[in-house]
């Protein structure tokens, strides 16, 4: 079978080695729930391991290969797992530089397991959603185990960022959210908005395009599209006045780049998706992580090889679906570039013409990219002349 490969496009596997296991039951997880589709999942065996390591090296067009350990808790699986994992990173590598990052709860961080993220150069992502109040309301009272595993991974020089999801709760406190970050000495931040729907016969989550037409029953942590404008343009006021440069927020950067015409550098903001895949612990990859359901199973790597799934033309057409599906009212927009619909996961809405396919954050999305315009615009000349777009900070206090 001949696979067309696209030059210089890298590609991502969010690997689950536990599957949906965790030693949390987050109220929001929309990835708890995959255990109804693997009841009995057992996790990544040794054999799986390395077969998927060297497919998803072999996979690859550049040189440099980001590896993406996720969950459930990855941190469920042993340390001798990871030692293997890079052993065998190393025997299938043939001369490509590999990076490799983690996402977890940061509850079972130690001083062992950190000393062993620093020596081998993981960036951590550690979730968790803003000061104690808000996150402890959806995030099982985790709080002070997350911050110890914080001061843990600070106390190593572990390089780590932050993952935080917006939520009805956090999202009307931008201000206090953000300098919480600043405070704890976070320097790359991201988040992500709640917006789960929920089936009115037994509670569980929906397929993301299921019934598009229909107006969605979401679960009650959800962010509403008002909440997510307000929340975006709090924090941003806040980041703007001293810290560009500074503290890195992904969605402001990815705004930045789409303003300037660079790759935003995320999925969600750009106008193709699809390079970014999921693999269970039996070996089932996914479109996307996101899309973890029966429909969007591509097939099993010990029957296909990650090749034949990511670059064939059915993942291929789910990337390009992104763009093909935009209602009228986003082809229409003037913010279309800004934001290219957002996630497909949240496009359920039908726009003004009664066309569907409408993000359901379009109106948040509108107020931020308003709100931000004249910045973005004088941050995208000082680029175009060299210059760094920290000179807001300048602009700014001197008018």
């Amino acid at each position: 079978m001949s696979i067309a490969i696209p030059f210089g496009s890298p590609l991502y596997v969010m690997l689950k080695p536990v599957g949906s296991r965790c030693n949390l039951n987050c109220h929001y997880c929309y990835y708890l729930e995959k255990g109804r589709l693997y009841p009995n999942q057992e996790p990544l065996s040794e054999e799986l391991l390395e077969t998927f390591i060297q497919q998803y090296l072999e996979a690859q067009t550049m040189p440099e290969v980001l590896f993406t350990w996720h969950g459930g808790e990855p941190l469920l699986l042993p340390l001798s797992f990871y030692r293997r994992a890079l052993e065998l990173q190393q025997r299938y590598a043939r001369g490509r530089q590999i990076d490799n990052c983690l996402q977890t709860n940061g509850t079972l961080l130690t001083d062992e397991w950190c000393e062993f993220l620093r020596e081998n150069r993981f960036l951590v992502g550690i979730s968790i959603d803003g000061p104690q109040p808000f996150h402890d309301a959806y995030r099982c009272r985790s709080f002070e185990k997350v911050m110890r595993g914080v001061r843990l991974l600070q106390k190593h020089h572990v390089e780590w960022n932050a993952m935080a999801t917006v939520n009805h709760l956090n999202a009307a406190h931008p201000a206090e959210f953000y300098r919480f970050f600043k405070d704890i000495g976070c320097q790359y931040l991201q988040f992500t908005p709640v917006i789960e729907r929920v089936s009115q016969r037994d509670g569980s989550f929906v397929t993301p395009l299921a019934d598009v037409t229909k107006e969605p029953s979401l679960c009650d942590t959800s962010v509403t599209p008002e909440q997510w404008g307000s929340f975006l343009c709090g924090v941003y006021d806040e980041w703007v006045k001293e810290d560009i440069g500074r503290i890195f927020v992904q969605l402001f950067d990815a705004t930045l780049a789409n303003w300037a015409g660079e790759p935003p550098g995320i999925c969600s903001m750009s106008p193709i998706c699809g390079r970014a895949a999921a693999m269970e612990a039996n070996g089932d990859v996914y479109s996307c992580d996101h899309f973890v359901f029966p429909e969007y199973r591509l097939g099993n790597i010990r029957q296909q090889s990650l090749t034949e799934m990511l670059y064939g033309e059915r993942q291929q057409q789910f990337g390009r679906d992104k763009s093909a599906s935009l209602p009228r009212q986003c082809r229409e927009c003037r913010f279309l570039f800004a934001c290219h619909g957002e996630c497909p996961k949240n496009r359920f809405l039908k726009d003004k013409y009664g066309e569907p396919g409408l993000n359901y954050l379009c109106k948040g999305y509108q107020q931020f990219f308003a709100h931000v315009a004249s910045d973005m615009d004088f941050m995208k000349a000082e680029l175009d002349a060299g210059r760094s777009p920290a000179n807001l900070m300048f602009r700014s206090s001197s008018d």
